[in-house]
């Protein structure tokens, strides 16, 4: 495809000047640049209104964000040799912090790689692509990757819903050699196994590696409550592990079994809200209860609804505490901000006649990195929280 221009209106290169990397369509000067002629994933050279070179990157005219500025250096697009340059660059910190290769390599906007995300399963790599730019760059990341790091397999996860947004279909493919039915995960002296082509985004959570090893010491010992937390608790004495989903309790179950405590770990299937209903009416008590839902807002839109929800489940969470509990509830929504959920849970707590101490706070893990501009990629908030009654 050939590199088309795009021009913003007036003022509307101001975010893209701060750092942020998103370009929507009614920031968009189609007088001057029209839209209607570009093909989605194009390659374009983006300008501001007065002509002023802002960067190149790639454009989708069929989706909201139809731009997305990729590099800042005139004399290096996106391409191959680009993206071999990111993923040295993201290797680079990886290799600094962890000692095994079990991590996200590439998180997107964070990385400097718009629409792609890699994780790394030792000599496998998991890729999602999520937008119709970086679709086109498919083979150059095969490529890049193989230089890279060297896998010898790769797994393409674009099953996720957000492709249908770029008009992308939906599939799961792998190149090289077969990946079997599991991935091995290693992580803080544990071993794991996750599905390689079904199961939750792209298998594993490396994104609360850090919170799951700070969370040792409050479970350790004892009585654990995890609700939609896909892995298990370690250390606990005891843990009921609760999902919707069969998939992720068959991975609690099978790895307790390899890491040796499955006289210790329990799962039951249903929704959370109302296994969490039936064991306050059983009169269950727990020492420990981990809250990790999936986004319960996912657009702006839904954020009346989705505070609530995080209110109502975090409410049955201390419900179902012993007098001196603690809570470790998480919320990966970035439309809700940390001050929000923070606030969402304090009322959750009067409700039920609690009196909160924050204890800690946890974000994702630093193979994660935030982009200070981009405020989209810090996402996760993680709260350790003492439950006491009220005074």
């Amino acid at each position: 495809m050939t590199i088309a221009p795009l021009k913003l209106k007036k003022d509307q290169d101001r975010r893209l000047r701060a750092g942020h990397c998103w370009i929507y369509s009614n920031e968009i000067d189609t007088k001057a640049t029209s839209l209607k002629g570009l093909e989605p994933g194009q390659p374009v050279e983006i300008f501001s209104q007065q002509n002023r070179w802002l960067g190149s990157g790639y454009v989708n005219p069929h989706s909201l964000i139809c731009g997305r500025l990729v590099s800042r250096d005139r004399e290096h697009p996106l391409s191959g040799s680009l993206l071999v340059h990111r993923f040295n660059i993201a290797l680079s910190l990886r290799e600094r912090l962890y000692q095994r290769p079990f991590y996200r390599l590439v998180f997107g906007e964070g990385d400097g790689l718009p629409g792609l995300v890699v994780d790394r399963y030792g000599e496998v790599c998991v890729v999602q692509v999520t937008t119709a730019g970086m679709e086109q760059m498919k083979d150059a990341i095969l490529a890049a990757l193989d230089k890279v790091v060297h896998p010898k397999t790769v797994i393409f996860r674009n099953d996720t819903s957000v492709r249908e947004m770029e008009g992308l279909e939906r599939y799961v493919e792998s190149v090289g050699e077969e990946p079997g039915e599991a991935l091995a995960v290693e992580e803080h002296g544990l071993q794991f196994r996750v599905p390689a082509l079904k199961g939750q985004k792209t298998g594993w959570f490396f994104d609360q590696a850090y919170n799951r090893q700070r969370m040792a010491p409050y479970v350790d010992g004892k009585r654990v409550l995890e609700v939609c937390s896909y892995v298990g608790a370690r250390g606990a004495s005891e843990v009921l592990s609760v999902d919707v989903s069969r998939t992720a309790l068959d991975a609690v179950e099978s790895n307790a079994a390899l890491n040796s405590v499955s006289d210790r770990v329990r799962t039951q299937r249903g929704d959370a809200f109302e296994v969490m209903k039936q064991l306050r009416e059983e009169r269950e008590r727990f020492d420990v209860l981990l809250v990790d839902p999936p986004a319960f807002i996912k657009r702006r839109k839904d954020l009346k609804e989705g505070t609530l929800a995080y209110r109502r489940i975090n409410q049955l969470a201390m419900q179902l505490l012993s007098k001196d509990g603690i809570l470790i509830t998480s919320s990966c929504s970035h439309h809700m901000s940390r001050d929000s959920l923070l606030q969402t849970v304090q009322q959750a707590a009067r409700h039920t006649d609690r009196s909160l101490q924050l204890l800690e706070q946890g974000a994702q893990a630093p193979d994660h990195p935030i982009h200070p501009a981009i405020p989209e990629t810090a996402y996760l908030k993680t709260f350790y929280l003492r439950a006491l009654p009220s005074f």
